[in-house]
């Protein structure tokens, strides 16, 4: 004897979908080019204060970032490390840059390290200061920041010093992570080229009050000029990560006068900086 079938057997044997209409006119599940819509689900990740995003000089992250509450001045371990890093990789980028490259510094080792000390001391806080002034800025409005090296950056700009006697090196970043308005991020940007064009002044006051007279002065005054004068202009570039980009994102004023001010200074330097050391 055959058995009576379930009714209710439909509910699993039939396709739950066959009975949809593919053909609906409307823009309900049809696109405009004629393809069907398909699911799909947008998650967003927010932080237990609702931001759901913070700002790292252009990238946005979804987790919670400390925000800062004590001195503007605290260097914390991990970025002091950083910095010396840094540090120490340019100042050897130097040293061969000083000789030509590494086969230099192997016939001429006396000038390997006094060119090192001379551009240590005429360069480094272009770099340092510029980098430091971002930080400052950025913990003015209560952000974390501190800067972080780029092993990869280092690498690469002390090889290509060694190799073919040139400085071209990425050393790292301040990283900024916080709840900014446009015009603070670009007056955070904007710290950096400000220092450097600030330290170019003070070498043109120490040149002109006549203090080129001393024998140290003399020989980290121009590198001073132009580490400072192509460090600001450089970096001014609305390109990539560099703060051009960031200033003028905020204020395309702010970043044609501040840009004019630094290239100006690259001027100054090939017009008037030879006759003033004399």
């Amino acid at each position: 004897m055959t058995e009576k079938r379930d009714p209710r057997a439909r509910w699993l044997d039939e396709d739950p979908f066959e009975n949809i209409n593919n053909n609906s006119k409307t823009h309900t599940r049809a696109r405009d080019d004629g393809n069907w819509r398909k699911p799909h689900i947008r998650v967003v990740a927010a932080n237990s204060t609702g931001q759901p995003f913070f700002r790292v000089f252009g990238t946005q992250q979804s987790h919670k970032i400390p925000i800062h509450k004590g001195s503007i001045w605290h260097f914390s371990k991990t970025e002091v490390e950083h910095l010396s890093q840094a540090t120490i990789a340019f100042t050897l980028a130097l040293a061969f840059m000083s000789t030509g490259g590494i086969f230099g510094a192997i016939s001429d080792p006396y000038q390997f390290i006094i060119g090192g000390a001379i551009y240590f001391l005429a360069l480094t806080p272009a770099f340092v200061l510029h980098e430091i002034a971002h930080k400052i800025a950025a913990r003015n409005y209560g952000c974390w920041a501190e800067f972080r090296a780029s092993p990869g950056g280092l690498r690469f700009g002390v090889i290509l010093a060694a190799v073919f006697g040139i400085v071209f090196m990425a050393p790292g970043a301040v990283m900024v992570a916080g709840h900014t308005t446009k015009s603070q991020f670009g007056k955070i940007a904007l710290a950096g080229p400000v220092t450097n064009v600030l330290l170019w002044i003070l070498g043109l006051g120490t040149i002109l009050i006549g203090a080129t007279g001393n024998s140290i002065v003399a020989l980290i005054i121009e590198p001073w000029m132009w580490g400072n004068a192509v460090l600001g202009t450089f970096n001014m570039l609305p390109l990539g990560p560099l703060d051009g980009k960031k200033i003028k994102t905020w204020s395309e004023i702010i970043f044609y006068v501040w840009g004019i001010i630094c290239v100006s200074l690259i001027w100054f330097n090939f017009k008037y900086l030879n006759g003033l050391i004399g």
